[in-house]
């Protein structure tokens, strides 16, 4: 039996001598061949074996050429490519000849006889250099194979195992003792990445397997050798997480944070972020354990310091530094773009920060300031204009000129009195000096513009409530529009100010407290100073006053104006008109989520053209924001205030408000529910409040649409109808919201408004109402899986309709309970109810309806297995909702005679009929139908053996069903999919779309 000599990673072997070729693919599990077995290394330092014993390979530069050429092995390398590698882009006059001189001594060592017959072959060719060799004898090859191999490895445990059978073919550093910093960088990079890589992809295996607290300590010391990698602290916090370290995991976090901060000037990225959010909420998901896809940072590198103090009269008028700053990197990076270091140009470069009071404007001005301040070696100029302070009038420009001449060392004797010359003179001494002028607090571009300097190589940061739209359309600024921060920026907040581990004690406390402050830094300042000053009484006191909104702005108050919310929300309304000041209220007290220019024009009784220059006066005070294309929202804090100051304005102004909002709303949703479903008998509405007009909906596209925008709207409007005691109206939205809810699967919401509507029925006491409202609850409890207490409530509304001897009140019951009891599996009780709706119809001369009830018919008669008699119903029912236009019905009745072709054993008849219903379902904005068809359509694919057209389908109905909050049903077709290789598809679900 031959010898083999085990090299890590892989075995040699003797076999048929010169059998290689290059291209030619290596023998099973990388095993090399040749008449003799020889090795090579480049993970470390370059070396290779022949035998078990090593071979020399002369000096350093005679190593490094050997390592290139095995890290391209195959691939040929121009000499003046390999000349500026191996010398650093600085080869000298007889590098060439060197390079010549290299080979051949390579070749004497490696290949004597110049045939190849070790299993390598060094060449020239071309003008340049190449190596003919089995890649899998170069263990960068060999670690390469073995991490593509482990990837495609079900199990976790041996995933890992192989990821570091691989990852121990490393010895150091590529080519270590060869090869410069430069040249690895050029040559390996890639190769290094992907060790990283098979690093946390064994991390994510062995996290998969549970080996959480055994992987602390490694993975400890990996993020200590690489501070910026991201996937790794995020592997770390996991690990830590997993292992009930929750403050520390936390902790990791931070110091991340910290490190990216402090020697990239960036924040985590999304991924961790999300991480971290998950864990302050403890709700990381079980099967969570990679971070592979984590946006990694590049390596730091030093940057500039701050100069030196410089010349004595070199102004540094900057504020201390913010000391709790956090978060903000996409901001800082934008300034740093809009900001870039004067190039010549004749423009000023300049940025308007905008945003709400308490937002952080200032805060980010001098966070920058503070990150740059080696980019203005001549000074810092900063001024703060009380544009919003009603303590005192907003500082006159000439104020602030004067301010800035003195800060520059002009004498008294030498500043003019008129003020245009003292502008001059201002810009005069600011030309050609690199320097930041920050103006903090503006009221308008008014004030602004004499503090601007001439010169292109100063730098301008404007801080401001307004958007300063004319600086930005008259002087060039770039307009910068801040947010509040993110709960993960906003936990770090409270973190900085009370520690970890303080918030990791009372982590419901820190949740409901960051949940109060709506990620408004201002609001997480005063209620960390309140934490910090009490903290005998925890958390939990604070978060209590911030969980009621009746006492939220109460605990965001201070004695300090300048740190009381109200205050600081008070200053901005200051400056707004009488009639912006009302309109604001308004909006606080019943615009939520947000509001539309229509409604908001109905809720202020004014034309859209006057509404909308009130909004954006409101806009540019930063108390309003315009999300998206003509919707308005505000922040929840701002909004709270609002609402206070709307109880201030006259009893009958806030009921006029309220009955236009209500009647717009009201009257435009009933129109956009008549277009979904025109065969609806329609309720009676009231006529529309005088100089309401409905807005207009030409089709039914426009009416989904409009429905799909304001949906979040008339869910929040209908229950504050019921709490302003409009009861009649709330139970009128349930009914218009119906169709909606059908047609998008808004199975909860349906529920919700429903029984809201049936509250609101009851407080009105009309007995036609609450019936209608029993039966469309016990409906829509159906559709949401709550079978008890659906047929709970539509028993009590069929009883009533049979005492009132109601056929038009007993049909659409018995459909409901039909529905109830096939989604039970009852389908004997199913089909009697169907039919009984059926004949009612009929009696009723209701064809549209007796059209559902003949689907509803075949659809049960189907899974009783009569399939002619299901397939006569099923024809009629095609036929007479095509004959009334009925999309709706046609679209279920399309599945239904899918399903009952799937049953007969007919798939491809079955296939044809479901696509026929996903293109009526799609066309009508139908998800709920859609989803359950596509599940259906995934079963005759399966059915016939087509699995990735099964898959297909059943992906999309997923997120269809996790878009519509099915959980259960997106988790059994989940397990379905699972198995599907394993087992024979042999039935379908019952219909949710009947």
């Amino acid at each position: 039996m031959p010898v083999a000599t085990v090299v890590a990673g892989g075995a040699c072997r003797r076999g048929s001598p010169g059998n290689y070729t290059p291209g030619q693919a290596s023998s099973p599990g990388g095993v090399a061949t040749g008449e003799e077995c020889v090795q090579f290394r480049v993970l470390g330092r370059v070396e290779a074996d022949h035998d078990g014993e090593p071979v020399p390979l002369g000096r350093r530069r005679e190593r490094c050429l050997f390592g290139v050429l095995l890290l391209d092995a195959g691939t040929p390398i121009p000499a003046e490519r390999m000349a500026a590698l191996l010398w650093d882009d600085q080869p000298t006059a007889t590098a060439r000849a060197a390079l010549n001189t290299h080979m051949s001594r390579l070749r004497n060592r490696l290949d004597p006889h110049h045939d190849g017959s070790l299993g390598i072959r060094l060449v020239s060719r071309n003008g340049g250099y190449l190596a003919e060799v089995d890649p899998q004898r170069i263990d960068a090859a060999r670690f390469r194979t073995m991490v593509e191999r482990a990837r495609t490895v079900a199990d976790p445990v041996e995933r890992a195992a192989r990821l570091r059978e691989a990852l121990a073919l490393w010895r150091g550093p590529i080519l270590a003792d060869e090869a410069t910093p430069r040249l690895r960088e050029r040559i390996g990079a890639e190769l290094t990445e992907l060790r990283m890589t098979a690093t946390e992809l064994m991390v994510d295996a062995e996290l998969a397997g549970g080996r959480h607290q055994d992987l602390v300590g490694e993975l400890a010391a990996l993020t200590a050798e690489h501070p910026y990698r991201e996937g790794l602290a995020a592997q770390l916090m996991l690990a830590l997480y997993r292992s009930d370290r929750y403050a520390e995991a936390l902790a990791a976090y931070q110091g991340l944070s910290e490190r990216l901060a402090e020697g990239l000037g960036v924040a985590p990225g999304a991924q961790v972020s999300k991480l971290y959010t998950a864990m302050l909420r403890r709700d990381v998901p079980p099967g969570v354990h990679s971070a592979s896809q984590i946006p990694r940072r590049p390596p730091a590198r030093e940057t500039d310091r701050a100069p030196s103090t410089g010349p004595e009269r070199v102004p540094r008028q900057l504020p201390a530094a913010p000391p709790w700053f956090t978060g903000r990197a996409d901001e800082l990076s934008t300034l740093s773009k809009a900001l870039a270091s004067p190039t010549g140009g004749e423009t000023v470069p300049i940025v308007a920060i905008g945003g709400s009071g308490g937002v952080g404007k200032t805060w980010l001005a001098l966070r920058w300031a503070y990150q740059n301040l080696h980019r203005f070696p001549d000074g810092q100029l900063f001024v703060n204009l009380h544009g919003f302070d009603p303590s005192m009038q907003p500082t006159p420009p000439a104020t602030a000129i004067r301010g800035f001449l003195d800060a520059l060392g002009a004498a008294p004797s030498t500043i003019p009195a008129d003020p245009d010359a003292q502008i001059g003179l201002y810009r005069s001494l600011m030309a050609g000096r690199r320097m930041l002028i920050v103006l903090d607090n503006a009221r308008d571009t008014t004030q602004v513009t004499d503090l601007l300097p001439g010169s292109a190589t100063c730098t301008v940061i404007v801080s401001s409530r307004d958007r300063l739209t004319g600086l930005v359309s008259r002087h060039g600024a770039d307009c910068l529009s801040l947010d509040v921060l993110g709960e993960a920026e906003s936990w770090d907040l409270l973190a900085r100010r009370l520690g970890v581990q303080r918030l990791a004690e009372e982590p419901d406390a820190a949740a409901a407290l960051l949940a109060g402050c709506g990620g408004l830094p201002l609001a997480l300042g005063i209620a960390a100073a309140r934490a910090a000053t009490q903290p005998a009484s925890g958390l939990a006191a604070i978060a209590e006053e911030l969980r009621d909104t009746t006492t939220r702005l109460s605990a965001l108050d201070e004695d300090d104006v300048q740190a009381s919310l109200r205050a600081v929300l008070s200053w901005s309304c200051a400056a707004l008109t009488e009639r912006q000041a009302e309109v604001f209220a308004l909006l606080g007290f019943a615009a939520d989520p947000d509001i539309s220019l229509p409604a908001a024009a109905a809720l202020a009784g004014l034309p859209a053209a006057e509404t909308i220059g009130v909004l954006r006066a409101l806009e540019r005070r930063s108390l309003v924001q315009q999300h998206t294309t003509g919707r308005w929202r505000m922040h929840d804090l701002v909004r709270l205030y609002a609402a206070e100051q709307a109880q201030v304005l006259p009893a009958d102004r806030r009921s006029a408000a309220i009955s236009r909002l209500v009647s717009f709303c009201l009257h435009t949703a009933f129109a956009a529910g008549q277009l979904l479903d025109p065969h609806r008998p329609p309720i009676a509405l009231a006529d529309p409040v005088a100089g309401v007009d409905p807005h207009p909906l030409p089709d039914e596209a426009a009416a989904l649409a409009w429905l799909d925008a304001e949906h979040g709207c008339l869910l929040a409007l209908q229950q504050r109808a019921g709490a302003w005691g409009r009861h009649r109206e709330a139970w009128q939205l349930a009914w218009t919201l119906d169709p909606l809810h059908g047609r998008r699967g808004h199975l909860h919401d349906n529920v919700a408004s429903w029984q809201a509507g049936l509250a609101a029925a009851q407080h009105v006491g009309d007995l036609d109402m609450q019936t209608l409202a029993h039966r469309r609850l016990g409906n829509a409890f159906v559709r949401a899986d709550r079978f008890g207490d659906g047929t709970d409530h539509l028993g009590h509304a069929l009883e009533v309709a049979e005492q009132a001897g109601d056929p038009a009140g007993q049909a659409p019951t018995h459909l409901a309970l039909a529905l109830a009891f096939g989604q039970q599996g009852n389908d004997e009780r199913a089909l009697e109810h169907a039919s009984q709706a059926g004949r009612l119809y009929r009696g009723l001369d209701n064809p549209v309806r007796e059209a559902i009830a003949l689907n509803m018919v075949g659809w049960y008669l189907t899974r009783l297995g009569r399939h002619d008699e299901a397939r006569t119903n099923l024809r009629s029912a095609l036929a007479l909702s095509r004959r009334h236009s009925f999309r709706d019905t046609e679209a279920d009745t399309l599945d239904s005679l899918g399903y009952l072709a799937y049953r007969a054993g007919q798939h491809a008849d079955a296939g044809e009929h479901y696509e026929q219903a996903l293109t009526l379902y799609r066309d009508l904005g139908n998800s709920y139908g859609e989803a359950d068809t596509l599940e259906r359509l995934g079963t005759a694919h399966a059915a016939v053996g087509d699995h990735a057209r099964a898959r297909g389908s059943w992906r999309s109905a997923i997120e269809l069903y996790e878009a519509q909050r099915r959980a259960s049903d997106a988790g059994r077709l989940r397990q379905r999919m699972r198995d599907l290789d394993a087992a024979p598809v042999t039935d379908v679900p019952a219909s949710g779309a009947a």
